[in-house]
């Protein structure tokens, strides 16, 4: 019997499917390729910050939270926090280093011979100044020693103060600090000097630099020492003035607002002004929100920009002119000449700085007159705009008064800390967002955990905006416990930074607020070797609510 034979089209429609599949799979691995390709080239990377900018889009747009900030103002970041150090900008760093040290030493060697055995200390001698460099490269490991002054006498024969700038391996900027200290010495072999005792922190002060009649300088014999340069410069004169471009933002519902999103709005109008090649009209005004004042939760306006932010620094970073001079340099121009000076006014945030960039108008005036939240500041570079307004994090840093507060606190414990962040206040208590956080940070349960990362009887900073002082007593049982709060006679009224705020404020005292505690705790805390966090070392609820983690 004849076997039926098998149909001869059956086998290569089979072959045929899987062809037209594996072309199909190739053909969507290749699309999907090239998507990938297209996206890693136009893509703009966000701006630095603490959290995802789809976060940051959400809290600032959504209209529930009226596109504020909603978080604890515990941790604040500027620039000089969030961004790399770049070594191409870096400033010249001559690091004090033992090679340094031994090759001073070298020369001194052959100097020595002969010489009648030592029984006075000269604080002149260039030995004693090896020896405390030495010294303090043994001690603080943290600290990147710049440069030191000649020793000066202390009060015994034995004694020498000592100055000496520096800047701490931590620090993200380069800031420099300064100190001066008291030490005794001891004779060694061979001419040298030995190190006896250090005193603390500014103790050596026959080498602190003297005051000087100029806000904010001070000097030391023949010499000017470096100080604080935040002054706002004069009007540009009449031509320099007329040749200028400018962009100008009045004020928008921004004012009144977290700190964080003063920044965030402030710097989109800088970006957009360096964007645009103008020079950014700068309010110095700055209205502090009543979240930084639990007491009264009032809004405080009149506060100045220089109380919060390096000024200073932001001259150097970005081309800035200060409204009130700004709007008086116009004010004369318009007086003394017939035409007045080219004005563009710009109603609406949805005309892109793109839209802008070929304006040969003096003066860009973007108004924000509409209800919120379309008066926001930060609305500008929204959307398309995102892909060319880079915000210039590199141009905020913290006020340089408040870094000298910061440095003061951890000279005191010698650079040699553990810290702890205790986040309370308002999410302690909202338990529906946060049902773990309030348990989490009680005393009891802080005593546990802290035990288990710090080792006893180490100084332990605590930053938190849990306002009772006594709540960390617990604590204070097994750590040498260090709050801001004891550290008050920084800012009180015979301290350097109540005169030189007294002297921005007209003469007017400044009160420490809020957002000033929040800084310096922020920057001490960056500064500890051991860091406790709240929302990943003492309670698994997460930082913004159930469901966020």
């Amino acid at each position: 019997m004849k076997m039926k034979e098998s149909s001869p089209s059956s086998e290569p429609i089979g072959q045929n499917m899987i062809k037209l599949i594996s072309n199909l799979c190739f053909s969507v691995f290749v699309f999907s390729v090239l998507i990938i390709t297209a996206i890693a080239i136009t893509y703009q990377p966000p701006d630095p910050w603490l959290q995802s900018a789809p976060a940051l889009t959400k809290l600032f747009t959504d209209s529930r939270i009226n596109a504020t900030f909603n978080n604890d103002n515990s941790i604040l970041n500027t620039g000089e926090d969030l961004l790399l150090i770049s070594p191409a900008a870096a400033p010249p760093d001559s690091r004090i280093t033992e090679a340094v040290i031994q090759t001073a030493e070298a020369k001194l060697d052959s100097a020595c011979a002969g010489e009648e055995l030592q029984t006075t200390v000269n604080c002149s001698d260039p030995r004693v100044l090896i020896a405390v460099e030495r010294f303090n490269l043994r001690l603080f490991k943290t600290v990147v020693f710049l440069e030191y002054r000649v020793p000066v006498n202390g009060s015994k024969g034995d004694e020498c103060d000592v100055f000496w700038r520096f800047r701490n391996k931590k620090d993200k900027s380069w800031r420099r600090y300064r100190d001066f200290r008291r030490f005794q010495f001891g004779f060694g072999v061979n001419c040298t000097y030995k190190v006896v005792h250090a005193g603390g922190w500014h103790s050596g002060v026959n080498a602190r630099p003297t005051r000087t009649s100029r806000p904010g300088g001070r000097a030391n014999g023949g010499g000017v020492e470096e100080g604080i340069n935040d002054t706002i410069p004069s009007g540009l004169g009449e031509r320099t003035f007329r040749r200028g471009r400018y962009l100008y933002y009045s004020r928008g519902g921004d004012y009144c607002k977290g700190m964080n999103q003063y920044m965030w709005s402030f710097l989109c109008g800088l970006g957009e002004a360096m964007y645009l090649n103008r020079t950014f009209v700068m309010d110095l005004s700055v209205c502090l929100s009543g979240s930084y004042n639990p007491t009264t939760n009032k809004d405080e306006e009149g506060k100045d920009f220089r109380y919060y932010f390096d000024f200073e620094h932001l001259k150097e970073a970005a081309p800035i002119v200060e409204e009130g001079e700004f709007l008086r340099d116009w004010k004369k121009w318009d007086r003394s000449h017939k035409r007045k000076l080219p004005v563009k006014k710009v109603g609406s945030h949805k005309i892109t700085p793109m839209q802008l960039k070929k304006d040969r108008s003096t003066v860009l005036w973007r108004q924000f007159d509409a209800p919120e939240p379309e008066n926001y500041w930060f609305r500008v570079c929204e959307g398309e705009a995102a892909k060319y307004i880079q915000r210039p994090w590199h141009a905020l840093w913290k006020s340089k008064r408040l870094m000298n507060i910061v440095s003061e606190i951890s000279g005191r414990m010698d650079w040699d800390f553990d810290a702890v962040h205790v986040v309370r206040g308002e999410k302690a208590k909202n338990t529906q967002l946060w049902p773990h956080l309030d348990y989490d940070t009680s005393p009891d349960q802080l005593l546990e955990k802290v035990k288990g990362m710090v080792q006893p009887w180490r100084n332990l900073y605590i930053a938190t905006n849990e306002p009772f002082y006594n709540y960390f007593d617990k604590l204070r049982s097994q750590y040498k416990v260090r709050l801001v709060d004891d550290y008050k006679e920084l800012w009180s009224n015979t301290s350097e930074w109540y005169n030189e705020t007294t002297t921005l404020n007209n003469g007017h005292p400044v009160e420490f607020d809020g957002y000033m505690r929040a800084e310096v705790d922020t920057e001490v805390l960056y500064r500890a070797k051991t860091r406790v966090e709240t929302f990943y070392n003492l309670t698994k609820d997460c930082k913004d609510g159930v469901f966020t983690c």
